[in-house]
């Protein structure tokens, strides 16, 4: 069966998992193999995936996108910690009476995707940690002051904190960020809710948290893993990126020249062409 032509277009859909929250999702691509479970970024809601991305993987792969616990239409309260939203992400997935999937996440997202491996290993086929870093790993106990900082420049100089956030100050860089604003600006009726303060706040510490946290021992990790990022990553620092591939076994490493954490949105065609290839290999 095959649902919705493209993400700017997919309806709002809810499901209620076991404990009674009600998450908010959107679907895209045929019902066929496993399907693609996109975990997102800080404050991201549905409206901040790439519609490019999700299009292009969805053109050969069955893709789900969602809001986790307290974010957009979600209900409930946003988790305080990282393992507590890969719990939450799972009640979502098998609300959705999901036995296999694979994973694609970012930023945050990237950091859920960890934990929830670590909690359902047999769950996930192959993983794609974009933008993100390890428990512990070098400056992603900053990511709060990065946020804040890039903030109040967005409101002195009236544009979006992601032009600050996930892209190069490079002429490059600058470009990318405005054709990828566009492109989130694409759907015009039934956007989602922005998340809230509280729990933008909520998400940052949590974040923060696993900054300083143990590192975990990533060698448990037996799922195969597209690491991909931009070589100027200022939220995540791109060296968490290289950390995480020499700590993953069965891992491969992408970093494109002048990006920055929005490395696959700024070069969605080629990622999407990695992604898709990664995810057909036997």
């Amino acid at each position: 069966m095959s649902i919705n032509k493209s993400y700017h277009a997919a309806p709002n859909l809810t499901i209620q998992a076991g404990d009674g929250t009600i998450f908010s999702y959107r679907e895209l691509g045929e019902h066929k193999g496993l399907p693609v479970v996109f975990l997102g970024h800080l404050a991201g809601t549905l409206d901040n995936w790439d519609p490019r991305v999700v299009d292009g993987l969805a053109r050969n792969h069955w893709v789900i996108t969602f809001d986790n616990t307290g974010v957009g239409f979600s209900n409930g309260s946003v988790p305080d910690s990282i393992e507590q939203m890969a719990r939450g992400a799972l009640k979502f997935i098998d609300a959705l009476g999901l036995a296999k999937i694979d994973v694609l996440s970012f930023s945050m997202g990237g950091m859920i995707a960890q934990e929830l491996v670590a909690i359902e290993p047999q769950l996930v086929r192959k993983l794609i940690l974009a933008g993100t870093g390890p428990r512990g790993g070098q400056g992603i106990e900053d990511v709060a002051k990065i946020s804040n900082w890039d903030f109040a420049r967005s409101v002195v100089t009236f544009k979006d904190v992601k032009t600050y956030l996930f892209f190069t100050r490079t002429k490059n860089g600058k470009q990318k960020a405005k054709e990828f604003l566009l492109r989130l600006k694409e759907r015009q009726e039934n956007r989602d809710k922005s998340i809230s303060l509280k729990g933008y706040r909520t998400q940052l510490k949590a974040i923060q948290n696993w900054g300083i946290a143990e590192p975990a021992d990533l060698s448990q990790i037996q799922q195969s893993t597209l690491i991909v990022n931009g070589d100027n990553d200022r939220m995540v620092p791109t060296l968490n990126s290289y950390d995480l591939a020499k700590r993953i076994p069965n891992s491969q490493l992408i970093i494109y020249p002048d990006a920055g954490h929005g490395g696959i949105f700024q070069n969605y065609d080629k990622f999407v062409e990695a992604a898709t290839r990664f995810l057909d290999q036997n």
